[in-house]
Order: C-alpha cells, then structure tokens, then sequence
C-alpha cells in the first residue's frame, strides 16, 4: 500500500508540474496578444486562440483574466519570440520556440543544454527542410457531426486535412490541420459553423524522421526533458521516430 501511495503521489505531482509549465505558457501567450492587438477577444483573434487553449488545459478563469490585466498595464515588458535550432545526440534535430524577456539568459541556458547532452546548437534556418509549420485545431466530434462533409466545406478555407486521434484519456479528438497562412481562415471558418474548438495552434510537423535505438532515444530525450522545463521556452520539436 505504501509504494502504491508514493506512486500516486507521484504521479499527481507530475501533473501538477505540467499544468504550471502550461499555465505560464498561456500566459505569456496571452501577453503577447495583448501587447500586439488590445485586451477584447472579440477583436483579437490571437488573444481569443490563447483564451480557448487556456480552457483546453483548465487554466482557472481569474488567472485567465489577471493575465490580460497585467498585460494591459503598458509598462509591463513584452516578450520576445525568438527559434533555436540545432541537433541532439545521434543526430536527432530539435526546434525550440521561446518567449523571453531577457534573450541573454535564454540563449546561454538552451546552449548549456545542448552541451551538457552532446548536442549541437545551431543557425537561425538550418532546420527549415525538416519541419513544415501547420495550423492545427483539436476539437470534440458532436453527435450528428458529418466529418466528410465538414471536410469538404473547410476546403475553401485552407483545409488540407481531417482526421481523428486520440487525447491523454483515450478520448477521441479531431483534428484539422492546413497550412501555416492558413490559420486566419480556417479558425474563422470552424468559429462560424459553431465548432467549439478545443486548442488551436501553429505546430512545427517533422517532414521525416529519424531512427534511434532505445537507448539513444534515452539520451535525446534527456535534452528534451531539460528544454521542456524551462520556463523561456513555448515548445519543442524533434524528428526522432517513435
């Protein structure tokens, strides 16, 4: 009973960590929204993005709110977005996207988890032929939904494709995805038919990916695990096959 307890535990603290690293996300997301098109969601198609993604991860509506306060406050400092790109070790390629308020300290801390990990950092660009930016939206199939016809509807609104996966519960969850220009039009598109959309975001999708034993997916995922904890950094991709 003990050891079940501790692994409860534990795993309830894991989710809590998760959450805290999603909430700061959104949050600066929501910050820089606001700094970029006004604190209204209904005139700010970025904030409205950042306010349903905070939902999907049941950030608490005060936090939602405190958030577009502060960053209506006009001497609070934006952050900057800025991509890191280089190679982890057995030359697996990662892409970091951050938002930060102090560049220095972001840049020296992804460098010193490359080399703590034998990797290589490397250039602004160097990465463009591996990975394709795409909009995707996650949301819940509705009874009564005709996914065919949905698909053929968002065509004109820059559907490239529809398909269903499944969520962290085993749930299922549809996604459409379409280029990166795209995303204007096809949250538009989905907002009018009355779809409520559970995320939506601008993902890096791998164009191939890499073969790696067991144990030298251990060691790239080490430097995944260091990047993910960091509190600069948004997101991060790799081509590493699963």
């Amino acid at each position: 009973m003990g050891r079940a307890f501790e692994f409860r535990k534990e795993r309830k603290f894991k989710r809590w960590a998760k959450m805290a690293v999603q909430f700061t996300r959104i949050g600066k997301d929501i910050v820089m929204a606001v700094k970029e098109s006004g604190p209204h969601p209904e005139t700010n198609s970025r904030l409205r993005t950042a306010i349903q993604n905070a939902k999907a991860v049941n950030m608490p509506k005060d936090r939602v709110e405190a958030a577009i306060k502060r960053a209506s406050d006009k001497s609070m400092a934006n952050y900057e977005e800025i991509v890191y790109e280089g190679y982890a070790p057995h030359g697996v390629a990662v892409l970091i996207e951050t938002a930060t308020d102090n560049t220095n300290r972001t840049v020296a801390n992804v460098r010193s988890y490359f080399n703590k990990t034998n990797g290589t950092l490397g250039k602004t660009g160097s990465l463009d032929f591996v990975f394709n930016r795409k909009s995707i939206f996650r949301f819940v199939p509705v009874e009564g939904l005709d996914l065919e016809e949905l698909e053929f509807e968002l065509i004109d609104a820059g559907l490239e494709e529809l398909y269903v996966e499944a969520d962290e519960e085993g749930n299922d969850i549809v996604v459409a995805q379409g280029a990166f220009e795209n995303f204007g039009s096809l949250q538009k598109a989905l907002e009018e038919k009355g779809i409520e959309l559970k995320s939506s975001k601008l993902e890096r999708i791998a164009l191939s990916h890499h073969e790696v034993t067991e144990e030298q997916a251990a060691d790239v995922l080490k430097l995944i695990d260091k990047l993910e904890e960091d509190d600069d950094v948004q997101a991060v991709y790799h081509n590493m096959a699963e």
